[in-house]
């Protein structure tokens, strides 16, 4: 099992790098490499800051990069990326240094919707643009309540997260065996698409199979580390799980990881004895399916959010348009054995699959 953690370990370090390279860390750093600048410098461009979620998160390392690339298109546009490495006081400390530093826009992918919401807030009130993405702060994440309007003030490019899960709890109802055992594995609490995507799993699966049995349940907050470790534990009991149901790709990767060698869950030949089930549509995602363990997922296109997030930033710094007139969604696609080459091909032609079929890391 030590083996399984290390090699989660290192997966999870590479995604920081890939984080770092746009200022994962915390610190600045721009589209072109270069260190931000405060407000007053480079006058001829426009200064924006993606705040990430974290950069141990491999669907928001994935858009952080997708940022960045997409950024390169844009001569008047200074992209600045920062990781809040999944601390709300992070995240909420980032956002008051983009009030301080008087950004052009600033483009948010909360944590918790509820505990950055007051400070998207701030910087509305400062008058600086904010676009919410992946996920959208609503209105009802600052005042509670049950308002899922688009906070006012701002805009929003983002995914249907009830879609996006809907997608997996379609196909599990007619493929999960009777009388299953499942595990759930969830995202933050309070973030709207991990909250979202559990509900509709409810509303799309559990409701309709209530022959399936529950035996574990716990967040793992996106990451495949607490992922492995929570599967390694729920595995000892010795009760054979026979679905993991996982609200992103990530986790799932996580969870197979401590199963992958063991002969219960993987005949020799690599055949699974469980089905498994996430979302998002990483490149990570696309390799588990063609290997036979993950069973589907839907995809979330970070290449997608990040075009739309920056064509929509440059229209705004510009006065093409108003902030509050941004409200753009992304389609779900699903992923299986019967499609998955396609994607796969198309992560090897962006680079983050290698030609050997390994991720690039």
């Amino acid at each position: 099992m030590k083996a399984k953690k290390i090699c989660a370990l290192l997966l999870s370090a590479a995604m920081v790098v890939t984080l770092a390279a746009c200022g994962g860390s915390g610190k600045e750093g721009t589209s072109d490499g270069s260190s931000g600048s405060p407000a007053g410098e480079n006058s001829d461009k426009k200064r924006v800051c993606f705040v990430a979620r974290a950069s141990a998160d491999t669907f928001a390392a994935w858009l952080t990069s997708e940022m960045k690339k997409e950024a390169e298109n844009y001569d008047d546009i200074k992209l600045t990326c920062v990781s809040g490495e999944g601390d709300d006081n992070k995240e909420n400390g980032l956002l008051e240094d983009c009030v301080t530093k008087k950004y052009d826009l600033v483009i948010v992918q909360s944590n918790n919707n509820s505990a950055q919401a007051p400070y998207v807030q701030q910087l509305v009130d400062t008058g600086i643009p904010v676009i919410t993405t992946n996920p959208t702060t609503h209105q009802s994440d600052l005042e509670g309540g049950d308002d899922n309007s688009v906070m006012k003030g701002t805009g929003t490019v983002d995914a249907d997260p009830v879609a996006q899960a809907k997608v997996s709890a379609d196909r599990a109802v007619k493929e999960v065996p009777e009388n299953a055992k499942v595990v759930v594995l969830k995202g933050p609490s309070g973030n709207y698409h991990a909250d979202k995507r559990r509900e509709a799993w409810t509303e799309y699966f559990f409701d309709k199979r209530p022959d399936v049995e529950i035996l574990y349940e716990d967040y793992a907050n996106w990451n495949s580390d607490e992922a492995l470790t929570l599967m390694e534990s729920w595995v000892q009991s010795g009760t054979h799980i026979d679905a993991i149901i996982s609200m992103n790709d990530n986790m799932a990767a996580g969870a197979i990881e401590a199963i992958r060698d063991d002969k219960e869950y993987v005949e020799d030949d690599g055949t699974p004895s469980f089905l498994a089930y996430g979302v998002d549509g990483t490149a990570q995602g696309c390799l588990l399916i063609q290997e036979g363990l993950l069973t589907s997922t839907a995809l979330q296109s970070a290449a997608d959010l990040a075009k739309k997030n920056m064509e929509y930033a440059e229209k705004i710094v510009n006065g093409e348009m108003d902030v509050t007139e941004v409200s753009d969604f992304v389609d779900a696609p699903e992923i299986n054995k019967d499609n998955v080459q396609k994607y796969i091909q198309i992560y090897i032609d962006n680079g983050e699959i290698a030609d050997d079929g390994l991720l690039n890391e």
